[in-house]
C-alpha cells in the first residue's frame, strides 16, 4: 500500500505541473515567504532522489542533496525526475543507516527503506500543503481536494462522514 500511495502522491504533483507556465512555477509567493512552487518541488525530489541514491551504499544522508536548479525553475524537468523517482521505488525493504549532522555531531540511526519511503511520503504531503498556500491563489489551476492532506487525515474525514 505504501508505494501505491507514494505514486498517487508524486502523480497528483505531477498533474499540477502539467498546468503551470514556467514562470508561474518559479514565481515566488508571499504565502511562502517568497519561496517558489519550484523550490518546495525541488526538495520534494530531491529527498527521494537522496533514498534512491545512496540505497545500495546502506547510509542516507539527506543533507546530501544536489540542489539542482533546473528541477525547480523547469516543469517538463521536474516532471521527468519525478517519474524516475516513481520508476526507482519498488526495491526490497533493507535495513538503511539514517546519517544526520547535528550541531557538528554525526548521528547514525538505524533505518529501513519502507520507513524512509514512509519518511519522504509524508514529507512529500507536507510541502505539498505549502505548495497549495500558492496554487490557491491562481483560480485557474485545479488539484485535487487532498492535494497536500495527510492520509491519516483523509481516512478521517471518511469516517466522519459515515
Amino acid at each position: 500500500m505504501l508505494i501505491p500511495s507514494i505514486q498517487n502522491t508524486l502523480n497528483e504533483l505531477t498533474d499540477l505541473l502539467s498546468q503551470l507556465s514556467n514562470d508561474d512555477y518559479a514565481c515566488p509567493c508571499h504565502g511562502l515567504s517568497n519561496a517558489t512552487i519550484g523550490e518546495h518541488t525541488r526538495h520534494i525530489v530531491e529527498m527521494f532522489q537522496c533514498l534512491e541514491n545512496q540505497y545500495e551504499s546502506g547510509v542516507v544522508n539527506y543533507d546530501k542533496r544536489n540542489r539542482d536548479y533546473r528541477i525547480q525553475t523547469d516543469t517538463q524537468f521536474a516532471k521527468e525526475s519525478i517519474i524516475s523517482v516513481l520508476n526507482q521505488l519498488d526495491r526490497p525493504n533493507k535495513n538503511l543507516q539514517l546519517q544526520q549532522i547535528v550541531d557538528g555531531e554525526e548521528l547514525l540511526i538505524d533505518s529501513n527503506y519502507n520507513r524512509e519511503l514512509l519518511y519522504n511520503l509524508e514529507h512529500c504531503i507536507h510541502h505539498q500543503a505549502l505548495i497549495k498556500v500558492a496554487v490557491l491563489q491562481n483560480e485557474g489551476i485545479v488539484i485535487d481536494e487532498n492535494f497536500g492532506v495527510a492520509r491519516s487525515t483523509i481516512e478521517y474525514r471518511k469516517q466522519c462522514a459515515q
